[in-house]
């Protein structure tokens, strides 16, 4: 599509997915008038938006495409039933998919490097992108999710990388391809494959596709770095990393409050580093980061600061407060193999103190039954779990649905002590009688789960927290 000459205002239907909404922070930043739509704007896009000189509109409508804007970009929210979408064909308006609008206004010129995989993009980008910026060679980035490092999710950067979350997830209506096919990255880092995302990949075979069409667009001259036990291929130059016997491996692994001390080995060398995440996910995810920078020439010293330095992701194992002893901990887990890292990860953190995960059915694949027996595995390192209603279920065949009772009695079956609660005042209402000094509570949700955490910290003060557990059945709300 020929683009306007001059373009200055520019509109995203669908601004607060975690893609789109770091698109709208770059166009700001390069001087653009943005607006947008979108049905809500919950943290922690939302707020990012809200604090960004940004028109939104909340609802998708025709007349949000007034003043006319010179360019729309279209996120894959938007069907082509949407009216807003509709609106923007009918007047036949200039417009774009978000890794178009990417390439157009802000890879030209630059090295791409791009992170993906089922799990852990976002953890990993956001460490590649503080690495780079550490070692003084200020890349760019696009992520979706906000590094606490950077307090914000974009940057468009004066170095010559430009780091990019990778999306295995269709790119618009008007085109079907995974959106980190658009990318043709120098370097990438390849983290995990597994079936996810069952409304765009309905076989295990067809995500594999997806990721063996990504690993081709890798540069020949380019690298790959790929986790151990993906099977796959490049034309780029390609390195393994993980816990066993790959080119970039931890060993000496030490994990306590503080974080994680390893010894990195790679080819015969070792060199000491201190990550102060824990899980060893994460660890893996950071040896990826480790393994690429190093390929592009970074100094180890400089790597291993970055990683040393580095403070983790919103809404990724984000503590967001203690009070009265209670630890509470947001996380975007939502795919059973993330729900159990997760958990065990928490665990590794917080040695001896019960852990209770909370968690919300809300994505297309954690509303669906596909994954039954895989999450009763998933919530075994918790020691109590909350199952929340499903999110919209009308939106799921019946036949597919998952039931979140029925989970929760075979938890029980399994030894997990597990109970389904629909409602969210409920859910509060349940913790904060049963909660003791010491414990840890994991609210896990790919959506905003209705502000589940801030209404259980505004509680949480008005309760009298028992040290000894044995006393729980006797705790009294207080007048």
């Amino acid at each position: 599509m020929e683009l306007p000459k001059n373009i200055r205002h520019v509109h995203l239907v669908g601004i607060c997915g975690t893609g789109m909404g770091s698109l709208a922070g770059l166009l700001v930043e390069a001087g653009f008038q943005v607006s947008g739509s979108d049905t809500a704007f919950y943290p922690p896009m939302g707020d990012q938006l809200k604090n960004l000189p940004i028109r939104l509109h909340e609802g998708f409508k025709a007349q949000n495409l007034k003043p006319k804007p010179d360019l729309v970009v279209i996120g894959n929210v938007a069907s082509k039933n949407n009216e807003e979408a509709a609106a923007v064909l009918d007047q036949k308006l200039p417009y774009l998919s978000l890794p178009q609008a990417l390439n157009h206004f802000f890879l030209q010129n630059k090295k791409a490097l791009v992170v993906a995989g089922t799990h852990g993009k976002t953890t990993t980008s956001n460490l590649l992108a503080w690495v780079l910026t550490h070692a003084g060679l200020d890349p760019g980035f696009l992520i979706g999710g906000v590094g606490l490092n950077f307090g914000k999710s974009y940057h468009p950067g004066k170095g010559d990388y430009f780091v990019i979350e990778g999306d295995e997830y269709d790119t618009a209506f008007f085109d079907k391809r995974p959106k980190f096919v658009h990318y043709r990255p120098v370097g990438a880092i390849l983290t995990s494959m597994e079936w996810d995302h069952v409304d765009i990949y309905p076989t295990f075979e067809k995500v594999l596709e997806a990721f063996s069409q990504f690993t081709q667009t890798i540069q020949p001259q380019g690298v790959l770095l790929a986790w151990e036990e993906i099977a796959v291929e490049a034309k780029a130059k390609m390195f393994r990393y993980g816990l066993g016997n790959a080119d970039y491996c931890a060993k000496n692994i030490q994990q306590d409050e503080n974080g994680t001390r390893f010894t990195l080995h790679y080819r015969g060398e070792h060199h000491p580093m201190q990550w102060p995440l824990t899980g060893l996910h994460n660890l893996e995810n950071a040896l990826g980061v480790i393994g690429v920078c190093h390929q592009l020439g970074i100094p180890w010293e400089k790597i291993a600061g970055g990683i040393a330095t580095f403070q983790g992701v919103k809404r990724r194992q984000e503590i967001l407060g203690e009070v009265n002893g209670v630890t509470v901990i947001d996380d975007f887990a939502h795919h059973p193999t993330a729900v159990r890292r997760t958990l065990q990860a928490i665990k590794a953190r917080f040695p001896g103190r019960r852990l209770w995960a909370v968690f919300e059915p809300r994505s297309n694949t954690s509303r669906r039954n596909l994954h039954y027996k895989e999450y009763i595995q998933a919530f075994k390192p918790a020691d109590r779990v909350i199952l929340a209603g499903l999110y919209h279920p009308e939106k799921i065949p019946e036949d597919e649905r998952l039931s979140p009772g029925r989970l929760a009695d075979d938890m029980m079956r399994h030894g997990i002590d597990a109970y389904h609660i629909d409602k969210t005042p409920f859910i509060v209402e349940y913790i904060l009688r049963g909660i003791s000094h010491g414990d840890v509570v994991v609210f896990m949700s790919n959506g905003d789960f209705d502000n589940i955490h801030q209404k259980f910290l505004e509680k949480l003060p008005r309760r009298k927290i028992l040290v000894d557990r044995k006393q729980v059945r006797s705790i009294k709300v207080r007048e």
